[in-house]
Protein backbone atom coordinates (compact mmCIF):
# COMPACT_ATOMS: atom_id res chain seq x y z
CA UNK A 1 0.00 0.00 0.00
CA UNK A 2 1.36 3.55 -0.62
CA UNK A 3 0.65 4.60 2.92
CA UNK A 4 2.89 5.01 6.32
CA UNK A 5 4.06 1.39 6.49
CA UNK A 6 4.05 0.97 2.61
CA UNK A 7 6.26 4.01 2.96
CA UNK A 8 8.67 2.81 5.72
CA UNK A 9 9.51 0.07 3.47
CA UNK A 10 10.37 1.21 0.11
CA UNK A 11 12.25 3.65 2.50
CA UNK A 12 14.22 0.68 3.90
CA UNK A 13 14.75 0.03 0.70
CA UNK A 14 16.34 3.13 -0.37
CA UNK A 15 18.45 3.50 2.37
CA UNK A 16 19.84 -0.22 1.23
CA UNK A 17 20.18 0.62 -2.08
CA UNK A 18 22.25 4.16 -0.83
CA UNK A 19 24.62 1.95 1.10
CA UNK A 20 25.53 -0.21 -1.91
CA UNK A 21 23.42 -3.05 -1.35
CA UNK A 22 22.12 -4.87 -4.67
CA UNK A 23 18.34 -4.38 -4.50
CA UNK A 24 15.80 -6.55 -6.45
CA UNK A 25 12.08 -5.89 -6.06
CA UNK A 26 9.10 -7.40 -8.34
CA UNK A 27 5.42 -6.14 -7.69
CA UNK A 28 2.16 -7.48 -9.09
CA UNK A 29 0.45 -5.00 -11.52
CA UNK A 30 -2.58 -6.15 -11.01
CA UNK A 31 -3.14 -6.77 -7.52
CA UNK A 32 -1.13 -2.98 -6.91
CA UNK A 33 -4.08 -1.40 -9.47
CA UNK A 34 -5.47 0.44 -6.24
CA UNK A 35 -1.28 1.39 -5.07
CA UNK A 36 -1.01 5.12 -6.59
CA UNK A 37 1.26 4.93 -9.82
CA UNK A 38 3.88 7.69 -8.71
CA UNK A 39 4.48 6.00 -5.23
CA UNK A 40 5.34 2.60 -7.40
CA UNK A 41 7.84 4.86 -9.28
CA UNK A 42 9.78 6.71 -6.97
CA UNK A 43 12.27 3.93 -6.39
CA UNK A 44 15.45 5.16 -7.50
CA UNK A 45 16.97 3.52 -11.13
CA UNK A 46 19.67 2.33 -9.07
CA UNK A 47 16.81 -0.15 -7.72
CA UNK A 48 15.78 -3.34 -9.80
CA UNK A 49 12.73 -2.97 -9.79
CA UNK A 50 10.01 -4.81 -11.73
CA UNK A 51 6.30 -5.20 -12.06
CA UNK A 52 4.36 -8.70 -13.14
CA UNK A 53 2.38 -7.50 -15.52
CA UNK A 54 -1.18 -6.90 -15.78
CA UNK A 55 -1.23 -8.56 -19.32
CA UNK A 56 1.32 -11.15 -20.98
CA UNK A 57 1.97 -13.19 -23.48
CA UNK A 58 0.00 -11.36 -26.30
CA UNK A 59 -3.21 -13.06 -27.71
CA UNK A 60 -1.86 -16.42 -25.02
CA UNK A 61 -3.40 -14.26 -22.41
CA UNK A 62 -6.57 -15.62 -22.46
CA UNK A 63 -4.76 -19.44 -21.73
CA UNK A 64 -4.30 -19.67 -18.03
CA UNK A 65 -0.47 -20.64 -18.45
CA UNK A 66 0.10 -16.99 -18.93
CA UNK A 67 -2.88 -14.89 -16.98
CA UNK A 68 -1.13 -16.39 -13.43
CA UNK A 69 -0.34 -13.61 -11.36
CA UNK A 70 2.80 -13.22 -8.79
CA UNK A 71 0.93 -13.64 -5.68
CA UNK A 72 4.77 -14.91 -3.41
CA UNK A 73 5.26 -12.28 -0.52
CA UNK A 74 9.07 -13.30 -0.08
CA UNK A 75 11.47 -11.34 0.97
CA UNK A 76 15.87 -12.58 0.86
CA UNK A 77 18.58 -10.83 2.75
CA UNK A 78 21.86 -11.42 1.85
CA UNK A 79 21.25 -15.19 1.22
CA UNK A 80 20.97 -15.68 5.07
CA UNK A 81 17.96 -15.15 6.23
CA UNK A 82 14.39 -15.58 3.98
CA UNK A 83 10.82 -14.76 4.84
CA UNK A 84 8.05 -16.34 3.10
CA UNK A 85 4.39 -16.42 3.93
CA UNK A 86 0.86 -14.46 3.42
CA UNK A 87 1.63 -11.06 4.94
CA UNK A 88 1.13 -8.31 2.01
CA UNK A 89 2.88 -4.73 3.32
CA UNK A 90 0.59 -1.80 4.75
CA UNK A 91 -1.06 -0.45 7.75
CA UNK A 92 -4.10 -2.56 7.09
CA UNK A 93 -2.35 -5.64 7.32
CA UNK A 94 -0.61 -4.76 10.61
CA UNK A 95 -3.64 -4.30 12.68
CA UNK A 96 -6.56 -5.56 11.07
CA UNK A 97 -5.43 -8.68 9.08
CA UNK A 98 -4.87 -11.59 10.26
CA UNK A 99 -1.57 -13.94 8.83
CA UNK A 100 1.06 -15.99 9.10
CA UNK A 101 4.68 -15.65 7.90
CA UNK A 102 7.88 -17.35 8.78
CA UNK A 103 11.74 -16.68 8.99
CA UNK A 104 13.76 -18.93 7.22
CA UNK A 105 17.29 -19.55 8.44
CA UNK A 106 20.62 -21.45 7.65
CA UNK A 107 20.86 -24.05 4.46
CA UNK A 108 17.08 -23.80 3.28
CA UNK A 109 17.72 -20.01 2.65
CA UNK A 110 18.93 -20.71 -0.99
CA UNK A 111 16.04 -22.29 -1.57
CA UNK A 112 13.58 -19.60 -1.49
CA UNK A 113 16.56 -17.73 -3.17
CA UNK A 114 16.68 -19.72 -5.88
CA UNK A 115 12.73 -18.93 -6.32
CA UNK A 116 13.25 -15.90 -6.88
CA UNK A 117 16.12 -16.09 -8.88
CA UNK A 118 14.25 -17.93 -11.02
CA UNK A 119 11.90 -15.52 -11.78
CA UNK A 120 13.95 -12.66 -12.00
CA UNK A 121 16.51 -14.09 -14.78
CA UNK A 122 13.12 -15.37 -16.86
CA UNK A 123 10.42 -13.08 -16.33
CA UNK A 124 11.52 -9.84 -14.87
CA UNK A 125 15.21 -8.60 -15.72
CA UNK A 126 15.40 -5.77 -17.64
CA UNK A 127 16.93 -6.42 -21.36
CA UNK A 128 20.33 -5.08 -21.14
CA UNK A 129 20.83 -6.65 -17.42
CA UNK A 130 23.04 -9.54 -16.89
CA UNK A 131 20.83 -12.35 -14.94
CA UNK A 132 21.12 -12.42 -11.48
CA UNK A 133 23.96 -16.07 -10.58
CA UNK A 134 22.87 -18.82 -10.04
CA UNK A 135 22.82 -20.13 -6.91
CA UNK A 136 25.59 -22.90 -5.24
CA UNK A 137 24.54 -25.34 -2.49
CA UNK A 138 21.35 -26.24 -2.99
CA UNK A 139 19.58 -27.96 0.18
CA UNK A 140 18.94 -31.75 -0.27
CA UNK A 141 16.51 -31.65 3.11
CA UNK A 142 13.92 -34.30 4.06
CA UNK A 143 12.06 -32.33 6.44
CA UNK A 144 11.87 -28.79 4.49
CA UNK A 145 11.01 -28.31 0.90
CA UNK A 146 10.49 -25.30 -1.26
CA UNK A 147 7.08 -26.33 -3.99
CA UNK A 148 5.96 -23.20 -6.40
CA UNK A 149 3.27 -22.99 -8.66
CA UNK A 150 4.47 -21.33 -12.29
CA UNK A 151 1.71 -21.00 -14.49
CA UNK A 152 3.77 -20.08 -17.63
CA UNK A 153 5.65 -23.26 -17.37
CA UNK A 154 2.43 -25.46 -16.31
CA UNK A 155 4.03 -26.59 -13.48
CA UNK A 156 1.19 -26.48 -10.57
CA UNK A 157 2.44 -29.17 -7.31
CA UNK A 158 0.59 -27.18 -4.36
CA UNK A 159 -2.02 -28.67 -5.14
CA UNK A 160 -1.21 -31.71 -5.46
CA UNK A 161 1.41 -31.91 -2.19
CA UNK A 162 -2.36 -30.62 -0.19
CA UNK A 163 -4.35 -33.46 -1.75
CA UNK A 164 -1.02 -36.38 -0.97
CA UNK A 165 -0.71 -34.79 2.79
CA UNK A 166 -4.43 -35.11 3.34
CA UNK A 167 -4.90 -38.84 1.89
CA UNK A 168 -2.21 -39.69 4.39
CA UNK A 169 -3.47 -38.03 7.56
CA UNK A 170 -4.61 -40.28 10.44
CA UNK A 171 -5.34 -38.21 13.23
CA UNK A 172 -6.29 -34.38 12.12
CA UNK A 173 -5.87 -31.85 9.15
CA UNK A 174 -6.20 -28.33 10.03
CA UNK A 175 -6.76 -25.76 7.41
CA UNK A 176 -6.66 -22.24 7.49
CA UNK A 177 -7.37 -20.63 4.29
CA UNK A 178 -8.39 -16.98 3.58
CA UNK A 179 -10.35 -17.87 0.30
CA UNK A 180 -12.03 -21.20 0.29
CA UNK A 181 -13.43 -22.20 -3.15
CA UNK A 182 -12.30 -26.51 -3.07
CA UNK A 183 -13.11 -28.35 -6.47
CA UNK A 184 -14.75 -31.91 -6.32
CA UNK A 185 -11.22 -33.23 -5.61
CA UNK A 186 -10.13 -31.79 -1.96
CA UNK A 187 -13.92 -31.64 -0.96
CA UNK A 188 -13.92 -35.33 -1.68
CA UNK A 189 -10.45 -35.72 -0.05
CA UNK A 190 -11.67 -33.66 2.97
CA UNK A 191 -14.55 -35.85 3.48
CA UNK A 192 -13.18 -39.04 3.04
CA UNK A 193 -10.99 -37.91 5.68
CA UNK A 194 -13.25 -37.68 8.25
CA UNK A 195 -14.79 -41.22 6.97
CA UNK A 196 -11.24 -42.56 8.06
CA UNK A 197 -11.79 -40.98 11.74
CA UNK A 198 -9.32 -37.98 11.35
CA UNK A 199 -10.68 -34.44 12.65
CA UNK A 200 -10.81 -32.04 9.66
CA UNK A 201 -11.19 -28.33 10.78
CA UNK A 202 -10.54 -25.31 8.44
CA UNK A 203 -10.84 -21.84 9.79
CA UNK A 204 -11.81 -19.30 7.10
CA UNK A 205 -12.30 -15.15 7.65
CA UNK A 206 -16.30 -14.68 8.41
CA UNK A 207 -15.99 -12.08 5.97
CA UNK A 208 -12.85 -11.85 3.72
CA UNK A 209 -12.48 -9.28 1.19
CA UNK A 210 -13.47 -10.48 -1.29
CA UNK A 211 -17.21 -11.00 -1.36
CA UNK A 212 -17.26 -13.11 -4.50
CA UNK A 213 -15.13 -15.67 -2.95
CA UNK A 214 -17.37 -15.73 0.17
CA UNK A 215 -20.43 -16.73 -1.62
CA UNK A 216 -18.02 -19.23 -4.01
CA UNK A 217 -16.78 -20.46 -0.67
CA UNK A 218 -19.88 -21.32 0.87
CA UNK A 219 -21.53 -22.96 -1.90
CA UNK A 220 -19.21 -25.81 -1.00
CA UNK A 221 -20.42 -26.06 2.85
CA UNK A 222 -23.42 -28.02 2.93
CA UNK A 223 -21.42 -30.71 1.45
CA UNK A 224 -18.48 -30.73 4.02
CA UNK A 225 -20.53 -30.30 6.86
CA UNK A 226 -23.07 -33.08 5.93
CA UNK A 227 -19.32 -35.14 5.31
CA UNK A 228 -18.33 -34.08 8.81
CA UNK A 229 -15.92 -31.29 8.42
CA UNK A 230 -16.20 -28.35 11.07
CA UNK A 231 -15.79 -25.13 9.43
CA UNK A 232 -14.84 -22.42 11.87
CA UNK A 233 -15.42 -18.58 10.31
CA UNK A 234 -12.45 -16.26 11.93
CA UNK A 235 -14.60 -13.12 13.37
CA UNK A 236 -13.23 -9.01 13.87
CA UNK A 237 -10.53 -9.49 11.84
CA UNK A 238 -9.78 -10.52 7.68
CA UNK A 239 -7.53 -14.50 8.28
CA UNK A 240 -5.40 -14.14 5.64
CA UNK A 241 -3.16 -16.99 6.24
CA UNK A 242 -2.80 -20.06 3.94
CA UNK A 243 -1.63 -22.61 6.38
CA UNK A 244 -2.15 -26.53 7.04
CA UNK A 245 -0.82 -28.52 9.24
CA UNK A 246 -1.71 -32.29 9.62
CA UNK A 247 -1.16 -35.03 12.66
CA UNK A 248 1.46 -32.89 13.89
CA UNK A 249 4.09 -34.46 11.38
CA UNK A 250 3.63 -31.99 8.67
CA UNK A 251 2.83 -28.30 8.12
CA UNK A 252 2.91 -25.66 4.95
CA UNK A 253 2.43 -22.19 4.57
CA UNK A 254 2.20 -20.12 2.51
Amino acid sequence: KGDEMGQRFRDALVRADARGVEVYVVIDDFANLVVPASFKRSLPATVHAAAHPLVSGGWKFLHPRYSGRDHRKLLVVDSDIAYVGGFNIGSLYATKWRDTHARITGEFVVELENAFIDYWNVHARRGDEAPLPEPTGRAWSQTLRVHRNTPVDLVYPIRNMYLEAIDRAERHVYLTVAYFIPDDVLTRALVEAVHRGVDVQIIVPHFSNHIVADWLSRASYAELLEGGVRILRYEKAMVHAKTATIDGRWTTLG
